[in-house]
């Protein structure tokens, strides 16, 4: 047997869609919490917002005038440091910096790189 709602309960239920309810991205994230081997959460939801951020900023960039000379300054500093945290492999375009994601920080953890590079065997 079930209680019956309270008031305020059933105001809320008719704010909820039901039908049309939205999956989160839970399987994702859990997915790459076992790939890497990721024991926080924490860890992966900043890198999550790095990502949007770095995101965020190349959107920016790319919304200034061709002709603008901070343009390609900021540019070619935002590839520059991508490249050298080694989260893109190549410094082209901005396209490239607008794929980073949060499994790029991910593969950038040391446990992962000694397990690619094969000091270690899991």
């Amino acid at each position: 047997m079930v209680r019956k709602l309270k008031y305020h309960e059933k105001k809320l239920l008719k704010k909820v869609d039901f039908i049309t309810w939205k999956v989160d991205n839970g399987g994702q994230e859990n997915k790459i919490l076992r790939r890497y081997h990721i024991r926080k959460r924490d860890d992966y939801t900043k890198y999550n917002k790095l990502s949007r951020e770095v995101r965020e900023l190349v959107e920016k960039i790319a919304k200034l005038d061709k002709s603008d000379s901070f343009k390609s300054e900021a540019s070619f500093m935002l590839l520059e440091k991508l490249y050298s945290m080694g989260l893109t492999g190549d410094k082209v375009d901005l396209e490239t910096a607008s794929r980073v994601s949060a499994s790029c920080f991910c593969r950038r953890r040391l446990p992962v790189v000694m397990v690619k590079s094969k000091y270690l065997k899991l």
